[in-house]
């Protein structure tokens, strides 16, 4: 009896594990002039750092202007290049963040 009654608390616990939620974290990117270069941090809201992720600039005709990846201090700075563009940060599926360029802090229109 107690061996069956073991088994049941088991299965519910493993119940109750697959049936809650799993943590979500989502990625964030922001972008702002900085001395004269484009500053863009980023991470994820579970506090995780984007250390390798890729952050690349895309002009609009989809070419990429500057290729990169985060460092250690999930930073990376560039040189504002000319036209329009936008920074796309991809820590794969689900994962994605675009900045245009009218919406880092600092840049005018």
């Amino acid at each position: 009896m107690r061996t069956r009654f073991l088994g049941l608390i088991a299965w519910l616990l493993a119940m109750a594990c697959l049936a809650s939620p799993a943590a979500a974290h989502y990625p964030y990117c922001t972008c702002a002039l900085e001395d004269g270069k484009i500053a863009c941090k980023g991470g994820f809201s579970d506090g995780t750092g984007a250390e390798g992720v890729t952050l690349d600039v895309i002009s609009y005709e989809e070419e990429i202007l500057v290729p990169g990846k985060f460092g250690p201090e999930s930073v990376v700075h560039f040189d504002r290049p000319t036209g329009e563009f936008y920074v796309l940060f991809d820590a794969g599926p689900g994962h994605v963040v675009e900045v245009d360029w009218r919406d880092i802090d600092g840049l005018s229109p």
